[in-house]
């Protein structure tokens, strides 16, 4: 990864931007056309992840990644982060996601109970090369054309949309002040009023069925009342378990930790809850293996509060990418750098609002199925959350979707100080736009040459897998 020097953060607006045309300079916009796959072998990669997962959901990880090569891509963020360590970038380093392939933007509720959209997965988040997470997503927006069957015209004209509403969004972006682009969010009323009445049929479809996830429609459908009254979680084995590990004394244990990591007002709201089950959930397709939980809490007066546990590794853009994980430097930091605690951080950062339920655990030994320490962090489950089915859209609105994926992106890039850098390096023209989304079929093909090997490491039995769970 060829890296220069970018001035400091207490840089003014002017300064950055001056910079960021300086670096056009010296790396042209067109160089990011360039994808030079360096010798790796994916499946080892994927294995090196294996060692700290829960064995038996392996084979689920790796059958849910054969369902298709977008499964694979979706899955794959370790051996992305690898590529793209030698690739040549700017050196400005912003929060980013790490993640942000089209599929990690969603809805979810404020808590206003409005629905949003944003970005929704921050697992990977650090600060890092701001053209990582643009690659990321320009890519999965070929990727996922192709799935769908689209041409490779199409393919490469909704990638060229998607990194264009970027640099759009960054530019119109950086004529607000920072408090402006602080406060701007996207709601779906803000949404109806931009979209053509297609896209709006679509939007209400998935605001309709998001709206309807709530903790009340979980209970309901996830749990059984026994004579006694007693409510537990069904089990709906392999995703759903209860496990001689996770003990309702461990359980309580990481409850308790919680507590003291949420926002005052969370801390009392929670304090009127009690637990009183909690399970082992498979989850994703990247994050199987990874311990995660759901536990269920009731209130005074039993209504219902799902909380999802979810380990926190140490980031892949650390691990394969090469990139110390960091967060701001204001960002008052926690002992030994939890990484629980780097998620929450970068998710309250990159989103306009996040859910007020965040926290994070301090590390567990010796407890939870493992001796080793075990960093996780805590949000809702399943409260009013909804993904766009992409197989649902059509080729305009499936264009449509990826531009506001990168606008939205650009929002998350541009709560950082220097985005005037950027905006400022990617200027008016659309080179940035065809050099990434040139780049974006190189790498589409090398997904597809790693899906393949992928298959070969299964039926050659080096890697177990179980599909259609």
């Amino acid at each position: 990864m060829a890296m220069t020097t970018v001035i400091g953060p207490d840089a003014t607006a002017a300064e950055f931007a001056a910079a960021g045309r300086k670096r056009r300079d010296q790396l042209g916009r067109g160089a990011h056309a360039t994808f030079a796959c360096s010798g790796r072998d994916p499946v080892s990669i994927l294995e090196e992840q294996h060692v700290d997962r829960l064995a038996g959901l392996v084979p689920v990880r790796i059958g849910r990644m054969l369902q298709s090569p977008f499964a694979y891509y979706r899955g794959s963020a370790a051996v992305m982060a690898h590529d793209l360590s030698s690739e040549q970038v700017t050196g400005h380093q912003p929060m980013i996601c790490g993640d942000a392939h089209i599929l990690n933007f969603g809805l979810f509720a404020s808590p206003e109970r409005r629905v949003l959209f944003d970005l929704n997965d921050f697992d990977e988040s650090s600060l890092g090369p701001w053209e990582w997470d643009v690659k990321r997503m320009a890519a999965s927006v070929h990727i996922g054309a192709r799935d769908k069957g689209l041409t490779e015209v199409q393919a490469t004209e909704a990638t060229t949309q998607a990194v264009a509403a970027y640099r759009g969004t960054m530019a119109a972006l950086c004529e607000r002040t920072v408090l402006e682009r602080y406060y701007f969010q996207v709601d779906t009323d803000w949404l109806q009023n931009v979209m053509t009445s297609d896209d709006q049929k679509m939007l209400h479809r998935s605001v309709r069925k998001a709206s309807n996830r709530t903790s009340q429609r979980v209970l309901d459908k996830i749990t059984t009342t026994s004579a006694d009254g007693q409510v537990a979680i069904v089990d709906q084995p392999p995703i759903m378990v209860h496990i001689d590990e996770l003990s309702m004394e461990f359980a309580e244990e990481l409850f308790d930790q919680y507590r003291t990591s949420v926002r005052a007002d969370v801390g009392v709201l929670l304090s009127q809850f009690r637990l009183v089950d909690s399970v082992l959930r498979v989850v994703g397709v990247g994050s199987v293996g990874t311990r995660c939980f759901v536990a269920l809490l009731l209130g005074p007066d039993d209504e219902p509060l799902f909380l999802q546990i979810k380990e926190a590794p140490a980031s892949v853009l650390q691990t394969y990418g090469g990139v110390p994980a960091a967060l701001p430097p204001t960002v008052p930091p926690v002992p030994d750098g939890h990484e629980g605690h780097r998620v929450v951080s970068a998710q309250r950062i990159l989103q306009a609002q996040s859910d007020p339920f965040l926290g994070w655990i301090v590390s567990a030994a010796g407890k939870g199925m493992v001796e080793r320490e075990v960093d996780y962090y805590v949000r809702q489950f399943r409260d009013m959350k909804g993904s766009v089915q992409l197989d649902a859209l059509s080729v305009s609105q499936y264009a449509d979707y990826c531009g506001l994926c990168g606008s939205l992106l650009a929002r998350a890039h541009s709560q950082s100080p220097g985005a005037a850098f950027i905006a400022a390096y990617l200027g008016t023209s659309d080179k940035f736009d065809r050099a990434v989304a040139s780049w974006s079929v190189a790498y589409a093909d090398q997904i597809e040459q790693d899906y393949a090997r992928l298959q070969r490491a299964v039926r050659e039995n080096r890697l177990p897998a179980a599909t259609e769970v």
